[in-house]
């Protein structure tokens, strides 16, 4: 495998690498590890959804077991292949996706939220949002309702509003968390259409209004043979558009230099400060 010809999906399955991704691909790896009475959840019910942004950090460096659940009691799987327990489910919370049961996507974002934490929870279900059927009025009834008194639901009641699929990587979402904890900024807008010297592309936070931007250029979108470009469109902003933009990477997000918060302060500052006599009046927080 270490010669690029095998990929390793989750434990104990490899296809060839020249096979294309793809749902019945999925679930033909599942189906080798998955029992005939298991639910497949959590992690895994995201990625088999076509969510891959769902998997676990670093989940790309070691194979990640299968998350899978039985309802009976005295049911659990005892392997190293997965991860597993019981769990009960209302009608509608398991799908059947070819022989495979599978956590519908809105009972998967709901574990997502619940189970993990905070940051990662948020994230998992903003990934599930991109390609769900559901949208953030159903996370927020549902955790009003059907899982009122679960652990981790006050910290679920306190995210899942904020959730629209629209991150392009799980360390944006917690970017736009991380935005949306400071009570005094004006909301951040995911996506921002901006134009560029050579058509329009998106910003990936920003106020529009006040012409700031935040980004994050992580390795995988943004790596070397990436700067220059990314460099010099932003530069076109800054200079022809009168954009402020900053860029974040992880070591402003986690570690001990961490300090989103603080740069996103001082850039809302500045882009205030730059219109002079102009009045800023704010904007509704809502909900």
């Amino acid at each position: 495998m270490a010669d690029g010809l095998l990929i390793t999906p989750i434990r104990g399955v490899a296809y060839a690498a020249q096979l294309a991704d793809g749902l019945e691909l999925r679930a033909a790896c599942l189906r080798l590890v998955v029992p005939d009475d298991a639910v497949v959840t959590d992690r895994t019910a995201g990625w088999f959804h076509g969510a891959s942004m769902v998997l676990a950090p670093n989940d790309h460096l070691a194979v990640p077991p299968v998350s899978m659940y039985r309802s009976r009691a005295g049911y659990r799987l005892r392997n190293d292949l997965t991860q597993s327990g019981e769990r009960t489910f209302l009608p509608g919370e398991v799908v059947q996706i070819g022989d495979l049961h599978v956590t519908s996507k809105l009972r998967t974002a709901c574990d997502l939220g619940l189970l993990l934490p905070r940051e990662q929870g948020f994230a998992g279900m903003d990934a599930m949002a991109a390609i769900a059927d559901f949208d953030a009025s159903d996370l927020v009834r549902l955790g009003d309702s059907r899982f009122k008194g679960y652990r981790g639901v006050r910290t679920f009641r306190g995210t899942a509003p904020y959730v629209d699929g629209l991150a392009q990587s799980p360390p944006e979402s917690v970017m736009k968390l991380r935005w949306r904890d400071c009570q005094e900024l004006p909301l951040p807008v995911p996506q921002v259409p901006a134009k560029g010297p050579d058509g329009w592309f998106y910003l990936d936070l920003g106020v529009p209004d006040l012409r700031y931007a935040a980004e994050y250029d992580g390795p995988q979108w943004h790596g070397p043979e990436r700067q220059e470009h990314d460099r010099a469109r932003r530069s076109w902003l800054v200079e022809h558009e009168g954009w402020i933009v900053d860029v974040f990477t992880a070591s402003d997000l986690w570690g001990p230099g961490a300090h989103v918060e603080r740069r996103l302060r001082a850039g809302i500052v500045a882009a205030r400060r730059r219109f002079g006599g102009l009045t800023w009046s704010g904007q509704d927080r809502g909900p």
